[in-house]
C-alpha cells in the first residue's frame, strides 16, 4: 500500500485497503453459491439524483454516528449541512415532582369510581417539562460563480462506499465533489477536483444558526465557535444559564502549482486555480455527558476539534477514505438482498414517462414529483441508475424488486451512519436535522420511535450499532430512579414517552394522552434481553443488562397496584396518544391496566425470570415477587367486534384508524403472542389491523408491515411496502400519510427517521423469524411479487447467522452457522415442515428444501 504525503496531494497510487469478504459472503461462496460482489456494478446501491437539492428533503445524508452532513449538491452554490450529536438546548434537569404522590392517588380514586375524563383532567398536573431541542451546528457554504451552464449533471449517494459524488460538465472540463464521513478519523472530508488542472476555483465560508463567533488563521483554516442556548427559548427564565459550546474547524489542503488562496471579509476564504482541493471539517462540544452542566465542563472544544484535525491532516485523501470504507464496509457488507421481478413487471413500465412527455398529469402524482422526474429520463436507463425519485414515482406500475433492495440498505445504512460505539442514540431525525426548532424538537420518543430506530440492529447484522442505546438507558435509570422514588413512591427506575441528551424521564408536558406513560423506560429494558437472545453475550447479560433489567422490573413491580378479581392493575395507564369515549360520553385517555402496559410488563418480567435463571439469581426477593406477580397479570381479551381489546374494557373508539398499533405488541415485537401459541389472539390482531387500516405515518406502515409478517400474510405485508414507497412532495405534505422523500428519508411527515429503520427490520422479518427455539425461514415471503431471491448475513436469536436462498417461490437452500461459542439445538421449520437440529458453534450447515442437512463444513 502506498502512502502518499499530506492529505490532499494524491499524485501517487491510490492508497487502497484490501479486506476479507464478509462472514455471509465466505460461507455462501464455499457451498458454491454465486457471489454478490460480482453484482455491484449490475445492482450499484445507489440513491441518485438528477439535479441539485431544492429542499432538505432532496439532499444526501452522510454521517460518523456524531457528525452528520446533508449534501445538497448545487451548481453555483454547494450546501453541506451540518450537525453533531451532542448539540442540544439546556442542561441536565430535575426531573421529580414532589406534589405528583398526591395528584397520583386523586387520579387513581377517580379511575376506580369510572370517571374517566375527570381522571384525565386532573392528571394533567402530573406531567412535566418540556424536552430540550436538538440544534444544527450549522452549514459549510461554497460559491462557485453564476449562470453555470452546465451538462450532465449527477448526484448520488453509494451505499457501498458511503460517499456522495456530484459530477458535472461545463464546456470540455468534468468537475467532481466527493464527501464522506469518516468514523475512524472523526471529519468529514470533500475533494472538489477537476480533469483540467487550474480549474478548481470557489469562495467558501462557515455558517450557524446558534450564538457564534468566526476567525481565519493563516493555516487556511476557518474556526467557528460558539454555543447553543442554555435553556428551551422561551422558557422566560431569568439567569440565562450557560449551555453547550462547540467548534468546528474547516480546513483546506490545495493541490496545484497556480493556486492562491485569500481571505475575504475576515470570515471567508476564497481559492484560485487550483487541480484539486481537500476540505476537512472537525468539529466538538463541550458535552460532558447527561449529569455535568455546560459551565462546569472541563472539555474544551476547540482543543478537541485541532486535535481531531491534527490526525486527519497527517493522512493522504485517499487514505482517509480507505480507512472510512474499511470501517463501514466491516458493518454495511455483512448483510445483502437480491429480490427478482415477478412475470408481470413490464405491465405499465414507461406510464409516467409516456404520461409527463403526453402533458398529462396523474392525480396522484404532483408538479414537484414530474418537475425532478424530467430532469433525467431515459427509456434506456437501468432501473438502479434512474433518479431515485422516479423509481419512487414508477413503483405502483412496476413495483421494482431492486428499489425494495435499496430502502432495506438504506436503513442500514443510516444506522451504520448515526448510531456508533460512543455516540449519542438516533434521534427523531438521526443526526440530520436544518431546523432550531425542528419537529417534535427532534427529541427521541420512546413510545415507538425510539425503539423502531434499534429494530434492525440485531436482526439485520448490526449489533454494535446498539450501544449507543445501552448507555442512554444507563442514563435514564439514574435519573428514572429519582423520577421514580419521588413521583410515584416506588423503587426501581422509570422513564415516559419522550427524552433528550440530558436523559429526562419525567412525564412530558402537556395532555396525559402522550405525556402520562410511565412504559417508556420498561420498553426500552426489553432491548437488553433482546441483544443478549441474538448474541448469547452472557458477560453483557451479567454486567449491563441484569442490573437495568432488575430495576426497571422493580419499578413495575410497584407500579402495579392490587385490582378487581385479584388481577393486579395499572392505574393510571394511557394507550399512548390514543383516546377513548368514556361511558359518559365524553372523551377521556386515562383509565387503567392497557393492553399496552400489560405486554410490555410480562416481556420485562418474563425478560428478568430467563436472565436470573441463567445468572443463578432466581432465588432474589425481586425474581420471586415476579413470579408471585405474573399468574396476576390480566389476559390479553378479545372485544366484542373480534378485535384485541386496546383498554381494559370495552371503550368506544372516537378514532378507528389510528396511527399507533400499541395494544398489538405483544405479537410483535413482544413475543406473548403468536401464530403456535395463541392463533385465537392472532385472529384478533388480523382483526385489529383490519380495523385500524392501512393508512397511516410512516412508521405506523413498517410497525404494521412487520405484524402482518408475524401473522405470515405476506400479501398484506408486501402491501405495506406499496403503501410505504410513495412519494412525499415537501410543498404539499399532508400529516401522517407516510411515504418517502426524493432521497429515501420516511416521512410522518415531516420527515422522521424511524420508518427508515422499521422497514429493513420488518423486511428482514418477512424473510426470517426466530425465538429462542425456533427458526422460521421465509414465514412471509410475497412469492409471487420475489419467485426468486437470497438474503445473506441475517441474525437468528441464539446466536445464528443465516443465509437463504429461494426459487420459484420456494425455499431452494439455507446455510446456518453460530460463532457464538455455545452449541444450540432449535426446530428448523419452512412451511408446513420442522426439523429439529443441532448446531456446533463455529460449524455451517447446509439445508435443503425439505430441511434435510446436505453438508457441514468448518466455519
Amino acid at each position: 500500500m502506498d502512502s502518499d504525503g499530506d492529505c490532499g496531494s494524491d499524485a501517487g497510487a491510490e492508497w487502497v485497503w484490501v479486506r476479507r469478504p464478509a462472514e455471509a459472503e465466505s460461507v455462501a461462496a464455499a457451498a458454491g453459491w454465486p457471489a454478490a460482489a460480482g453484482d455491484e456494478e449490475a445492482r450499484p446501491l445507489k440513491v441518485v439524483f438528477a439535479s441539485p437539492a431544492r429542499y432538505f428533503t432532496d439532499a444526501a445524508p452522510i454521517g460518523n454516528g456524531r457528525l452528520g452532513a446533508m449534501v445538497w449538491g448545487g451548481l453555483e452554490s454547494e450546501r453541506l449541512q451540518l450537525n453533531h450529536d451532542t448539540l442540544w438546548t439546556g442542561g441536565p434537569g430535575n426531573y421529580t415532582n414532589p406534589k405528583a404522590p398526591a395528584v397520583l392517588s386523586k387520579v387513581r380514586s377517580l379511575v376506580d369510581n369510572g370517571k374517566y375524563p375527570e381522571a384525565t383532567a386532573s392528571a394533567y398536573d402530573l406531567s412535566g417539562d418540556h424536552t430540550q431541542i436538538y440544534q444544527p451546528l450549522g452549514d459549510i457554504d461554497l460559491i462557485f460563480g453564476k449562470h453555470i451552464k452546465h451538462t450532465n449533471y449527477k448526484r448520488e449517494l453509494d451505499l457501498h462506499t458511503a460517499t456522495v459524488n456530484v459530477t458535472y460538465t461545463v464546456g470540455d472540463i468534468v468537475y467532481s465533489r466527493e464527501h464522506f464521513s469518516s468514523n475512524p478519523h472523526q471529519v468529514i472530508a470533500t475533494k472538489i477536483s477537476a480533469n483540467k488542472p487550474g480549474n478548481v476555483s470557489f469562495s467558501v465560508s462557515l455558517t450557524t444558526p446558534l450564538d457564534h463567533k468566526i476567525r481565519i488563521t493563516d493555516a487556511n483554516e476557518i474556526i467557528m465557535e460558539g454555543s447553543c442556548p442554555g435553556e428551551r427559548p422561551h422558557n422566560n427564565a431569568s439567569d440565562h444559564p450557560i449551555g453547550i459550546k462547540f467548534c468546528a474547524i474547516l480546513y483546506l489542503q490545495t493541490n496545484g502549482a497556480n493556486s492562491r488562496v485569500e481571505v475575504l471579509k475576515d470570515k471567508m476564504l476564497k481559492l484560485d486555480g487550483a487541480d484539486s482541493v481537500v476540505l476537512l471539517l472537525a468539529a466538538a462540544t463541550s458535552f460532558e455527558g447527561p449529569f455535568v452542566k455546560p459551565s462546569e465542563s472541563k472539555l474544551d472544544p476547540m482543543v478537541s476539534a485541532f486535535t481531531i484535525l491534527s490526525v486527519a491532516r497527517s493522512l493522504s485523501y485517499s487514505q482517509l477514505k480507505a480507512y472510512h470504507m474499511d470501517d463501514y464496509q466491516s458493518l454495511f457488507q455483512r448483510v445483502s438482498l437480491q429480490l427478482s421481478r415477478g412475470s408481470n413487471y413490464q405491465l405499465g413500465e414507461n406510464r409516467l414517462g409516456q404520461s409527463a412527455e403526453a402533458g398529462s398529469q396523474d392525480a396522484t402524482v404532483s408538479d414537484y414529483a414530474f418537475r425532478i422526474a424530467d430532469c433525467t429520463r431515459s427509456a434506456v436507463l437501468n432501473d438502479s441508475v434512474k433518479p431515485t425519485v422516479d423509481r419512487i414515482i414508477s413503483f405502483k406500475d412496476n413495483e421494482d424488486p431492486s428499489l425494495v433492495e435499496l430502502l432495506f440498505q438504506f436503513g442500514r445504512y443510516l444506522l451504520i451512519s448515526c448510531s456508533r460505539p460512543g455516540t449519542q442514540i438516533s434521534n427523531l431525525q438521526g443526526i440530520w436535522s436544518n431546523d432550531p426548532s425542528p419537529p417534535w424538537d427532534a427529541a427521541p420518543h420512546p413510545n415507538i420511535n425510539l425503539q423502531m430506530n434499534y429494530w434492525p440492529a440485531l436482526s439485520c447484522n448490526l449489533s454494535e450499532c446498539q450501544e449507543p442505546l445501552f448507555d442512554f438507558i444507563g442514563s435514564l435509570s439514574v435519573n428514572g430512579s429519582k423520577t421514580a422514588k419521588v413521583n410515584y413512591e416506588a423503587g426501581g427506575w422509570v422513564s415516559h414517552q419522550v427524552t433528550d441528551l440530558w436523559a429526562k424521564t419525567s412525564p412530558d408536558a402537556g395532555d396525559p394522552v402522550w405525556a402520562l406513560w410511565p412504559m417508556g423506560g420498561p420498553w426500552l429494558a426489553t432491548h437488553l434481553w433482546e441483544h443478549y437472545s441474538f448474541t448469547l453475550d452472557k458477560q453483557f447479560l451479567e454486567k449491563t443488562a441484569y442490573p437495568l433489567l432488575e430495576g426497571s422490573a422493580s419499578f413495575l413491580l410497584d407500579w402495579l397496584i392490587e385490582g378487581h378479581r385479584e388481577y393486579l392493575k395499572t392505574n393510571p395507564s394511557t394507550s399512548p396518544e390514543h383516546y377513548f369515549i368514556a361511558p359518559d360520553g365524553k372523551k377521556a385517555c386515562v383509565s387503567y391496566s392497557t393492553t399496552m402496559d400489560m405486554s410490555i410488563i410480562r416481556e420485562v418480567f418474563s425478560a428478568v425470570v430467563l436472565s436470573a435463571d441463567i445468572l443463578g439469581k432466581s432465588d432474589t426477593n425481586v425474581v420471586q415477587r415476579i413470579k408471585k406477580a405474573l399468574p396476576n397479570l390480566p389476559p390479553v381479551k378479545v372485544a366484542r367486534d373480534g378485535t384485541i381489546m386496546e383498554w381494559a374494557q370495552d371503550f368506544q373508539d372516537p378514532e378507528v384508524h389510528h396511527r399507533h398499533v400499541s395494544h398489538l405488541f405483544g405479537l410483535y415485537p413482544g413475543h406473548t403472542m403468536s401464530l403456535e401459541q395463541t392463533p385465537d389472539l392472532c385472529k384478533a390482531v388480523a382483526n385489529s389491523l383490519y380495523k385500524r387500516g392501512d393508512e397511516g405515518p410512516g412508521w405506523s406502515t413498517s410497525w404494521k408491515m412487520a405484524l402482518w409478517a408475524h401473522l405470515r400474510n405476506s400479501d398484506h405485508a408486501y402491501k405495506m411496502i406499496l403503501q410505504l414507497i410513495t412519494l412525499v412532495d415537501p410543498k404539499h405534505e399532508v400529516s401522517r400519510e407516510g411515504g418517502l422523500y426524493s432521497n429515501l428519508f420516511t416521512a410522518h411527515p415531516p420527515f422522521q427517521i424511524d420508518a427508515n429503520f422499521g422497514f429493513p427490520a420488518a423486511l428482514s422479518e418477512m424473510l426470517l423469524q426466530s425465538t429462542g427455539t425456533d427458526l422460521y425461514l421465509l414465514p412471509a415471503l410475497p412469492c409471487n411479487k420475489w419467485p426468486h431471491g437470497c438474503v445473506k448475513g441475517l441474525k437468528a436469536r441464539g446466536g445464528v447467522t443465516v443465509n437463504i436462498s429461494w426459487k420459484e417461490g420456494s425455499l431452494h437452500e439455507a446455510l446456518l452457522w453460530s460463532s457464538s461459542g455455545q452449541d444450540s439445538i432449535a426446530r428448523l421449520h419452512y412451511e408446513n415442515q420442522t426439523a429439529t437440529i443441532s448446531l456446533s458453534s463455529g460449524q455451517v450447515y447446509r439445508f435443503s428444501r425439505d430441511l434435510k442437512c446436505l453438508k457441514t463444513w468448518p466455519l
